[in-house]
Order: structure tokens, then sequence, then C-alpha cells
């Protein structure tokens, strides 16, 4: 059976593409329909570790999740991973290729656009759906041309799309609108229908607006899907919107570095009832914290760089002579160490740089970037955890002989003499409830109960399936998809069949 495609764009970045795609993806998927995600090019810095050994945005792993799958590299052909503001890492089909600027990558284009409808295609004759997901909006003029990750790709596969826009930043019937006034009319034609995300209030006071939509456009309105109040799904790559400290528990605190990566590693600790987590940003004094964490970084000697220069520095020099605990994770545990060295420009121009001194260990940075899915235990506690690792450095020196970690067979990261000090390479370290509450006890908490980071993670995919069940117009779906649909009670429009 040939599958077929169905696409989500949006009218700007954060529409709610990322959400709508997980969602429809539980939706099909609990009632025994083959799907699975796809994205043709992400940009992004949250990424995830494959079953095939491969990266993908961290997004196009959640989403697999939704559908009930292991990622997949054909999940996401194309990665872009921003390290500087004009330039990227491109990974295709889940390995790093080099680092390109972005007038070079309109070049590479082409060429792109043939690993993703390579993967596109692997994808199809597996599944009987494939929910794709564009990138910011298809209306971006200046990136029309030779379009791999809206548009050009809809066009190249011949789908159906469905237009989302996001109500709670205002202006939603001209983002609508607007957006499909700058496409061409082939595309206009291509997209089959709307969806107003994140709406509050009193549905009877939009439904004028909704008519003159549908008249203004001669399509259907698929479904206005409501706020959904504490609602967590792994951003795709920007930091959350609420930085605000909430006054609760252990205070833990990590710079917002300019190219901080894998920031989702904190989200078990945001969600934490027992921890106020906070990012401190460009500007703001870090307050007295029991616990900083130094992120992941794209870009670590410039990001090491930073920290120096907005005086962090000397924010963990005090810390630590207050008897705070100091953790870096992949790239903040490179910059635990003596140096960084960086001879083949992997992450900007050749060169070095002097660590923070903490760890007598140095990094250098190769060309083969370490992939892999482990799991092990914390030397505190024996605690299990499970991760995965995504770092191009190679670290060796003798601060290494006193492990963060044993994992699969081997050791990983360190902890200083004194205790105070911990390092890893490890992502996802707070996803296991045992190994959060090692660490948490280990920065001073007394007696930490850690909820289950990846239980909940799937309670809300299925809240928010529940949701488009409810206000989504499956019929609609039905005629875009080919998937039956009951108009049995349980949801407003009918449920999945």
């Amino acid at each position: 059976m040939t599958a077929r495609t169905l696409m989500v764009q949006g009218t700007t970045s954060d529409a709610g593409k990322t959400t709508l795609v997980a969602g429809l993806g539980r939706v099909m998927a609990r009632r025994g329909v083959r799907v699975a995600p796809f994205k043709p090019q992400n940009m992004a810095l949250n990424s995830a570790v494959t079953s095939d050994g491969g990266e993908i945005g961290r997004a196009q792993a959640v989403q697999a999740q939704a559908c009930y799958l292991d990622p997949h590299t054909d999940m996401n052909p194309v990665l872009l991973k921003p390290n500087s503001d004009t330039g990227a890492q491109v990974i295709v089909h889940g390995r790093a290729l080099r680092n390109m600027e972005a007038g070079a990558y309109q070049d590479y284009k082409q060429i792109a656009m043939r690993a993703v409808l390579e993967s596109h295609a692997r994808l199809r004759a597996q599944y009987d759906l494939i929910l794709a997901e564009g990138a910011g909006s298809p209306a971006e003029i200046n990136l029309r041309a030779g379009d791999v990750a809206n548009m050009g790709f809809a066009e190249a596969v011949d789908c159906p799309v469905i237009l989302i826009a996001d109500i709670d930043r205002g202006g939603v019937f001209a983002h609508l609108v607007g957006t499909l006034a700058l496409l061409s009319e082939s595309e206009q034609a291509r997209v089959r229908g709307f969806v107003i995300n994140r709406f509050r209030g009193d549905i009877r006071l939009l439904e004028p607006g909704l008519r003159w939509l549908e008249a203004r456009t001669g399509k259907p309105v698929i479904g206005v899907l409501p706020y959904l109040q504490g609602f967590h799904l792994e951003a795709e790559d920007a930091l959350p919107r609420d930085r605000t400290a909430s006054g609760r528990g252990l205070c833990v605190i990590a710079p917002a570095l300019p190219r901080i990566s894998n920031a989702t590693d904190f989200d078990p600790l945001r969600l934490h009832p027992q921890v106020d987590f906070h990012y401190c940003g460009p500007g703001e004094t870090p307050p007295p914290a029991d616990l900083i964490i130094l992120p992941g970084s794209k870009s670590v000697r410039d990001d090491l760089a930073w920290l120096r220069a907005t005086g962090w520095d000397q924010t963990i020099r005090r810390h630590l002579r207050y008897g705070g605990r100091l953790m870096g994770i992949c790239g903040g545990h490179q910059m635990l160490g003596m140096r960084i060295d960086d001879p083949h420009g992997i992450e900007g121009p050749p060169g070095g740089s002097a660590g923070l001194g903490y760890f007598d260990m140095q990094t250098v940075l190769a060309p083969e970037k370490q992939l892999h899915r482990v799991e092990g235990r914390l030397s505190l506690e024996a605690a299990p955890v499970t991760g995965y690792e995504i770092h191009a450095g190679v670290t060796v020196g003798a601060a290494l002989r006193r492990p963060a970690l044993h994992l699969n067979g081997r050791d990983d990261g360190a902890r200083s003499e004194d205790d105070q000090i911990l390092g890893t390479y490890l992502h996802g370290i707070f996803e296991s409830s045992a190994g959060c509450d090692a660490l948490l006890r280990w920065a001073g908490l007394a007696q930490p109960e850690s909820p289950d980071y990846i239980m909940r993670r799937d309670q809300e995919i299925s809240r928010l399936a529940d949701m488009l069940e409810t206000h989504l117009d499956l019929r609609i779906l039905a005629d875009l998809t080919g998937i039956l649909v009951s108009p049995a009670a349980g949801g407003r429009n009918g449920a999945m069949a």
C-alpha cells in the first residue's frame, strides 16, 4: 500500500505545527493506523539520537513517540544546527556533512531535496499515512526559491496542506489570509483548510470571523483548538517564553547560552514540584542558587567566551566558594576542563580556548560526531539512568578516573574530589526518576520525589489527542487522508474509526 501524505504548515514559527502533528499522530496510531511523522527540513538545536544511530530534530523524536514508533533518520532527513548568526552545521540522513553559510546552503537545496524525497519514499513504502510538518511559514518570500521545507516539498509529492495559526498572539485572520495571498495559485489550491490554535474565550464571539474567513477564502475551518492550560510538549528549539522563577524548593539555574543546545534536558526540572528552575539570560543577575548547570552548546568556545564576558565565571567561582553545586552537560562538561581545542574548525574558526579549569581534562573536537543511545548508572547511589550522547568532543585527562556515570560497560564524565562538581556527556539525565532523585539529593534537596517524566510526556500527548478529537472536524481529515471516520459520540465531529 502506498501511504498518503498530509502536511501541516504554519503562518509563523511556533504556530502549533509540531503539536498538531504529534496530536494527530496519536489520534491515528491508537486506532491502529500505521502513521509516521516527517519533517523535510528542520532548523533546531534540540536533537535526538535515532534507532539507526543518526541525529534528527528532537521534535520529530517526540512525534515518533506519539505514533508509538522509535525515531528514525528518515523522519527528519535534513537538520540544520545553527552555529552562528549566518551559518549552520548541515546534517543529512542523520550524519553531519559540514558547516555552511546561509548563501551556500541556498545553492545546496537541490541536493537536499533529493535526500528529502528519498526518505519520504522509504516512509511511504512502510506506512499508511505520513504526517509532514513544515518549517516557519510558506510565505517567506526570500526563501521560496528551491524551497525544501514547505510548499516546495508539498508540490513535489503532491500532498494536501493544512494551515495553522496562533490566535493567542493576535491577528489570526490577517495571518491566514495574508499567508494564503502570498502563495502561488497552485499552492493556494493545495491548502485544504485552516486550524486556529490556542483560543481562549467564548467561541460564539469568534464565529462571525470564522464565517467571514470561509466565505473569503472558500476553505473550511477544520477546527478551533482551545488553549491547553499547563500543557507541556518538548520545544523544537526555542527556550520557554516564561523564564520566571517560581520560588519553590531547590533553586537551580542555568545560563541561557547564545547557542544553547538540547535545552530539553531541563524540562524535568522545570516541571518538578520541588525545584525552582530558572534560565538566566543576558543582562540578568543570576540569583543565589543551590545548583548551577552549564548546558550543552553548539559553539562551545564561543559560549564559553560569552560566559566570561558576562561575568558567569565569577558567579560560578563565588557559588562554589559558598558551597553550591556545579554541573556541566555535554558542552557544559567540556567547559569545566582545562582546555578545548577545535583544530578542524568543527564549530567555528580553528583554534583553542582555556576552559574554566575545574577538572584536569582536555577536549579536542573531532570530525566524527559521537551518537549513542545509552543506559547505565550514576556513580551517585548507583541510580539507573537512560539518555543519549551527541557530541564531537573527545575528552581525556586524570579527572575522568573519578567518573560520574557507568554506561554500557564504559565510564562517562567526572566528579570532583570534594564532590561539588559533576560533568557528563549524557543528555536526558534527569528523565529517570531515580537518577533525578539522586542528583537532587546531591544538590541539597533532602527528600526528592521526582515525577515519572517519561510517563507525563506520554500522558500529555494523549491529552492533546483527546482535545483534537473533540475540536477538529475529523470528517474533513478523513477526506484528506483516506482514513475512515465514525460519527460515534465522544467528539463534537465524531471519532476516528
